[in-house]
């Protein structure tokens, strides 16, 4: 099974590499997969970073295509506000979403996507 690897994740790889072995074995086993949400968040940085190598790997991994309904979106943005989650973006409810729809496990160290999977059939990797 895939799982959708969230910008929080690569980030903590790139930088402390806490989490690489767990991402290492996704890598290896060909299980990972991004959205184009996923690689605009990551990819300017690692432009100004001058991380080339790392951006074209990242192109390399599959995409998983992104079919936003807009109508969930603000459906679990106003269960979010109820339960006074106010700092839960729409870049975050995007991915939350796409990781349903694909029925993909989302490996992220956001916070907000625990908040997202109490209200929301989200799967957590």
């Amino acid at each position: 099974m895939n799982v959708l690897v969230d910008t929080s994740v690569w980030i903590d790889y790139l930088r402390s590499g806490m989490l690489s072995q767990t991402l290492d074995h996704l890598i290896d086993e060909n299980l990972i997969v991004v959205n184009e949400l996923i690689l605009s968040e990551l990819i300017p940085t690692l432009t100004l970073q001058r991380q080339s190598r790392f951006i074209a790997l990242m192109h390399l991994l599959p995409l998983q295509p992104i079919l936003i309904d807009w109508n969930e979106i603000r459906a679990i943005q106003t269960r979010c506000l109820k339960k006074g989650h106010n700092g839960i973006g729409i870049p975050d409810l995007i991915i939350a979403q796409n990781a349903k729809q694909n029925r993909t496990p989302l490996y992220t160290l956001d916070k907000h996507f625990r908040l997202l999977a109490d209200i929301s059939p989200l799967i957590l990797f």
